[in-house]
C-alpha cells in the first residue's frame, strides 16, 4: 500500500524530462569544483609517517593500557594512501573512540577522514562510520557533510545521499543554505525513484523534509513540511506517537497529520504567492484514502471477531487510539482545504523534485561563497591548534627525555656512593 501510495503522488515527477534545461540544472545540481578542490586541503604542513611503524606504536600503547594521543591517531588517517589503509585506519578511529581519549578526536581528524575516503574510493567506509558515529565518534562539520552529500548525488546515489540528509537531521544541522538546497534535492530525487520504503525509512525521510523545509521559504520550504508531515503521520497512525519521536529532534505530541493539515491551512490563508506542490497535496490525499479504507476494514473485521479483538484494542495507547479517531475529520477537512487551495491558485502543478532542481540553479552558486570562506578560516584554525599539539608533544618528549637522563644521573651517583 505504501508504495502504491507514494507512486501515485509522485507520478507527475517524469513532467522534468519534458523540461527544456533539464540537462543543464542536472549538471548543475552539484556543487562547484573550487567547492570540493582538496588544493586547499593538501596544502598544509605535511606531517610524514610511516603508518606500519605507527600502527606498532599504537598497539603497544594500548597493550600497555596507555591513552593513545588524538595527534596519533590524526597522524595516521592523514598518511593514509590507499582503500587497504583506509581499512586500517577505520580499525584504529574505533579503537580510539573505545579509548580514554575518546573525547579528544578532533574536528579536522573527522573532515581528513571523509577525505581519505572519497579520495581512495572507500565512501561506504565514510557512510558507514557516520552512520554509526557512536562507535566511531564521527561528527562532520556541515561542511563536511555537503561534500559527503554532493558525492553520493554526483554519482545519481540518491538513497545514499539522503542516508547522510538524515545524519545532517538527527545533528540539527541544516543552518547553511547549501545543506539545505542539497538536503532537499537529495530527497525529492530519492522520492521520485518511488522506493519502496520501511517504516524507519518514512519516519527518517519525513523527519528530514519537515525540519530542512522549515529552513526554506516559499513554496519549497511550505512543499517539503507538508510531505514530511504527512509521512511522520502516516508512522504515527501505524505504530503511535512514540515511534515517531523517539531518536528524533522532533515534537513528541500527538498530530502530525493534524500538522500537515495544519500547513494547508496556512497557505490557503497567506495572502502572498506561496504554493504546495501537487505531488505533495495528491501524497496526503492518497495516505487520507488509504488510512480511512484500513480503518474501516479494521473496523469490519473487529465487529466479526467480537472479544478477541477487543483485547487488542485495549493495548492501544489512548492518545494514539484518539488520533485514529480523527481521520474521519482530517478526511473532511483536507477535502474543504484542498478545494480552498485550488480556487486560490494555490496549487503548484510543478513536482517537489522541479521545484527544488529550479532552487539549485538559482541559489545554489551564491550559497557556495560563504561556506568556502568559513571553511578556508576553518582550515586555517584548524592547522594552528595542530602545530600547536606538534609543540606541545616535543616539549613534553623533551621533558621526558631530560627526566630519564636525571634519573638515570642520579642512579649512577647512588651506585657510586
Amino acid at each position: 500500500m505504501a508504495a502504491y501510495t507514494l507512486t501515485r503522488c509522485l507520478g507527475a515527477v517524469k513532467v522534468i524530462q519534458k523540461c527544456g534545461n533539464h540537462s543543464f540544472i542536472a549538471r548543475r545540481c552539484l556543487l562547484s569544483t573550487p567547492y570540493t578542490d582538496t588544493k586547499l586541503w593538501d596544502a598544509r604542513e605535511k606531517d610524514h609517517q610511516n603508518l606500519a611503524l605507527l600502527a606498532a606504536l599504537m598497539d603497544r600503547t594500548y597493550d600497555r593500557n596507555f591513552p593513545v594521543s588524538s595527534l596519533s591517531i590524526s597522524r595516521f588517517v592523514d598518511n593514509v594512501s590507499s582503500r587497504e589503509e583506509v581499512e586500517q585506519a577505520e580499525y584504529y578511529l574505533y579503537k580510539f573512540r573505545h579509548s580514554p581519549n575518546c573525547w579528544y578526536l578532533r574536528d579536522w581528524t573527522v573532515h581528513s577522514w571523509v577525505r581519505q575516503c572519497l579520495r581512495y574510493g572507500a565512501r561506504d567506509k565514510a557512510l558507514h562510520t557516520v552512520k554509526n558515529k557512536v562507535q566511531y565518534g564521527m561528527f562532520p562539520d556541515v561542511f563536511t557533510f555537503n561534500i559527503l552529500i554532493d558525492s553520493f548525488i554526483k554519482d545519481e546515489d540518491f538513497k545514499g545521499a539522503c542516508s547522510v540528509v538524515e545524519e545532517v537531521m538527527l545533528q540539527e544541522s541544516f543552518d547553511l543554505p547549501t545543506t539545505q538546497i542539497l538536503s532537499l534535492y537529495a530527497l525529492s530525487n530519492y522520492l521520485a525513484t518511488k522506493p519502496e520504503l520501511s517504516m524507519s525509512e518514512e519516519r527518517a525521510l519525513g523527519a528530514s523534509l519537515l525540519i530542512s523545509g522549515l529552513k526554506q521559504d516559499g513554496s519549497i520550504g511550505l512543499s517539503a513540511q507538508l510531505l514530511g508531515c504527512a509521512l511522520l503521520g502516516k508512522v504515527e497512525m501505524a505504530a503511535g506517537i512514540h515511534a515517531v519521536f523517539r531518536g528524533m529532534p522532533l515534537m513528541w505530541t500527538p498530530g502530525y497529520l493534524g500538522r500537515a493539515l495544519a500547513v494547508m491551512e496556512r497557505v490557503a490563508a497567506a495572502p502572498g504567492d506561496g504554493k504546495l506542490s501537487k505531488d505533495a497535496v495528491d501524497y496526503l490525499a492518497g495516505l487520507l484514502q488509504d488510512l480511512s479504507s484500513a480503518s474501516d476494514s479494521s473496523s469490519g473485521e473487529e465487529d466479526e471477531s467480537g472479544g478477541e479483538e477487543g483485547k487488542k484494542e485495549e493495548e492501544v495507547d489512548e492518545d494514539d487510539q484518539a488520533e485514529r479517531d480523527k481521520l474521519p475529520l482530517y478526511a473532511s477537512r483536507f477535502k474543504d482545504l484542498s478545494g480552498q487551495l485550488q480556487s486560490r491558485g494555490k496549487v503548484d502543478p510543478s513536482p517537489l523534485q522541479v521545484l527544488v532542481s529550479s532552487l539549485v540553479q538559482q541559489s545554489l552558486a551564491s550559497a557556495e561563497g560563504p561556506d568556502m570562506e568559513q571553511y578556508q578560516r576553518k582550515v586555517g584554525e584548524w592547522e594552528a591548534e595542530r602545530q600547536q599539539l606538534i609543540r606541545r608533544e616535543k616539549e613534553m618528549r623533551e621533558r621526558a627525555e631530560e627526566d630519564r637522563r636525571a634519573h638515570q644521573a642520579a642512579k649512577a651517583a647512588a651506585k657510586q656512593g
